[in-house]
């Protein structure tokens, strides 16, 4: 039985901050790959997770709109306007925090999934066009496409759960909020080269996770990734 990626992580309760700590995607496969608890094998997914409808004010938790987030991802993942619409009574610049968290947890599949084919010697250089980009972490020199990417889901990781720039995840500093455009648009360019360099494993893994379209969704309606940024097809 194969499972999507939120439903992996929720029943092998690993949290955003286990994925964060690991140093590049090989850990966070190991991460991911921890046994289930508590449920048989064999177990129907549909027999862990009923189709129980809830809501937000049912979870009585410290992380209430991240496992109201990851509720509504697994049951009705391809409704995007009900994934990126802030709950009632919240607050939209948290939901958008919450947002790309679970990105950056999720971008780890895709990228454990790249590792087969995107390497230091098919990869070079990290582009998705025409466009070469350098990596934040050593601006003066290039690197693989798959150190880039590495680099920059750690980095985005690491901001997100940076104190300093996020110091309660209910209430968000507004000197803070810049931080998502820069997150977005460099999560927006590991899209972009699965989609441009690895396109078999970018769709087969779009149509498993409607990743990159709720990704799209939330960029566009927040305005995280400029217009004239964007540049996969859109269908």
């Amino acid at each position: 039985m194969s499972e999507d990626p939120v439903t992996a992580t929720e029943s092998s309760h690993v949290t955003t901050n286990e994925l964060s700590s690991a140093a590049n995607p090989a850990e966070n496969s190991k991460i991911l790959q921890k046994p289930l608890r508590r449920t048989r094998v064999g177990t129907k997914l549909e027999d862990i997770y009923p189709h129980i409808p809830i809501s937000l004010d049912d979870i009585d938790s410290a992380f209430a709109l991240q496992e109201y987030l990851q509720y509504l991802i697994r049951t009705d993942k391809e409704n995007l306007d009900l994934l990126v619409q802030v709950p009632e009574g919240q607050d939209a610049d948290a939901w958008q925090y919450e947002h790309l968290r679970q990105l950056c947890l999720e971008l780890g599949y895709l990228v454990v999934q790249l590792m087969s084919e995107c390497t230091r010697e098919t990869c070079r250089e990290m582009k998705t066009t025409e466009f070469q980009y350098l990596c934040a972490t050593h601006p003066k020199s290039s690197c693989s496409a798959m150190d880039y990417i590495v680099h920059t889901l750690d980095q985005s990781i690491s901001s997100l759960n940076d104190p300093r720039l996020f110091p309660s995840r209910m209430s968000i500093p507004a000197t803070s909020l810049k931080n998502y455009q820069e997150i977005s648009r460099r999560l927006y360019r590991i899209f972009a080269h699965a989609y441009f360099h690895h396109r078999e494993i970018f769709e087969a893994f779009e149509i498993e996770t409607f990743l990159y379209a709720r990704f799209l969704k939330l960029s566009t309606q927040y305005k995280l990734v400029s217009k004239d940024l964007i540049i996969i097809a859109q269908p």
